[in-house]
């Protein structure tokens, strides 16, 4: 027997002309993309402030003692209040209710990490392993494919190394902005984004060319007000804190964008100009990489100029993409522009290179690893193994589930680590944080090899013997 909704038609047929038009409104104009911008900057403003404080600035949760002791210091929950209780010098925290449970700000937090480290077992790593003396590690999480979860797995990497202890710098390089409203960023135009950094290298190259030019006795080229403004600024002009105490921000908003069109023109006067130097030399000449342990990039969806100074300042590459037919294609395009572009640039400097005498260049990174994110196991397990076995090392083997907690938290504007549990089912809460942070285990474990790999170098070579092999 047939059913009335068996023999219902599907919704494209008889769709009558006249309805049709009276939904079509009138034809749009370019002032509508400002009404529709105007609008959408409402919303955002709205829920932004839903996750702000009073004053108007986001503001990290606090932290109870079972987080603490089960999540951030490994020490149980029993031996961490009679520590307390012992230290009245160390914070005590705060409860909601008489006799309830003792809640800390992430300051505290890590000043109580510091005081287990120094008082406590050698035996727990109380804080995260980082070899003195060596520069901070650039981390670029990139694909040009949009929706595969660049910039929450890039800000999640951020907050699980802030939780574990280390100073960090998140860079947004996309003037979409998105990593920027995560952080509660506040940038008025391209002044106080990368912009300048790239425009004071470009500044610095054309002041070299232009004493040569004025030792051959041909006319310099003129430094425009926009250069000369960029040699006045510094990277702490541009850094600015977050609501987590260990998040630096050197936001992005749109007009960031202009740097695309700008790049090529500076490069087009300056052949000699190493733009994809740009954001490396700056951050290392402003002592940057001294201040910090980790500095995160979050570039575009596009291998454009940012994203190539982005890829060529990093040490670890790390691309996220689904674990479906698009995605692993797309992805594998985007390995094929990297080649293509980076081989390119290789060529062109090493020409000029053996025509002067000079050694020749080669980009390298410490590690380039692929992540399968948003994994959904009882559809794309399949998928995902056949990736693996093309992938081998290259791919991540840990997959980072979509659970409930990650669609929560995006709608309260908040990472996962920005979440109260009390707001979730606790098993919920549990089991969505469990992939993020088996996500920067892995990641972790990338970084700790690639440190230990140059401190065993530089041990090696201070000795006066031949460096390992790896």
């Amino acid at each position: 027997m047939r059913t009335a909704h068996q023999d219902r038609l599907p919704p494209y047929f008889n769709i009558d002309p006249d309805v049709a038009l009276g939904d079509l409104g009138n034809p749009a104009s370019t002032s509508d993309f400002a009404e529709i911008a105007g609008a959408c900057a409402r919303g955002r403003d709205d829920l932004a402030g839903r996750g702000l404080h009073e004053d108007g600035q986001k503001k990290l949760r606090l932290f109870s003692t079972w987080e603490i002791t089960r999540y951030l210091i490994p020490v149980a929950a029993p031996h961490f209040r009679r520590v307390l209780k012992a230290s009245p010098e160390l914070p005590q925290g705060r409860s909601e209710t008489e006799g309830g449970a003792k809640w800390f700000t992430l300051d505290e937090v890590l000043r109580l990490r510091a005081h287990f480290a120094a008082e406590g077992s050698k035996s727990k790593e109380y804080r995260p392993y980082r070899p003195e003396g060596l520069p901070a590690k650039i981390v670029a999480v990139a694909n040009f494919k949009g929706g595969v979860g660049k910039t929450s797995t890039c800000a999640h990497l951020a907050m699980s190394a802030a939780l574990d202890g280390y100073r960090v710098l998140v860079v947004d390089l996309d003037s979409q902005g998105s990593m920027t409203s995560i952080f509660g960023g506040k940038v008025q135009d391209e002044w106080q984004t990368v912009f300048p950094l790239v425009a004071r290298h470009y500044a610095s190259h054309l002041r070299r060319e232009n004493q040569g030019r004025l030792d051959r006795g041909v006319e310099p080229v003129p430094i425009d007000d926009t250069l000369d403004e960029a040699l006045k600024i510094r990277s702490d002009d541009l850094i600015q804190s977050t609501h987590w105490p260990n998040i630096d921000l050197i936001g992005a908003q749109l007009n960031l964008y202009w740097a695309e069109f700008q790049i090529p023109v500076w490069r087009m006067q300056g052949r000699s100009w190493k733009l994809w130097d740009a954001i490396t030399d700056t951050l290392e000449e402003d002592g940057v990489l001294d201040q910090y342990d980790l500095i995160f990039l979050d570039t575009p969806p596009a291998l454009g100029y940012l994203t190539i100074n982005g890829l060529a300042a990093s040490d670890i590459l790390l691309v996220p993409m689904g674990a479906s037919f698009l995605e692993f294609d797309s992805t594998g395009r985007f390995f094929d522009m990297l080649h293509s572009t980076f081989q390119s640039i290789e060529e062109g400097e090493n020409m000029a290179a053996r025509a002067l005498g000079r050694a020749e260049m080669a980009f390298e990174w410490d590690a380039v690893r692929t992540l399968i994110t948003r994994y959904d196991s009882g559809q794309q397990a399949e998928l995902a193994s056949l990736m693996q076995a093309y992938l081998g090392r290259t791919l991540n083997p840990h997959r980072q589930e979509f659970t409930a907690l990650i669609g929560q938290a995006g709608e309260q504007v908040n990472g996962i680590y920005e979440a109260d549990y009390r707001d979730f089912n606790r098993e919920t809460y549990v089991r969505g944080r469990e992939t993020f942070d088996e996500t920067y285990a892995a990641f972790k474990r990338l970084l700790l090899g690639v440190w230990r790999r140059e401190e065993l170098a530089r041990d090696a070579e201070n000795a006066g013997a031949p460096q390992l092999a790896f």
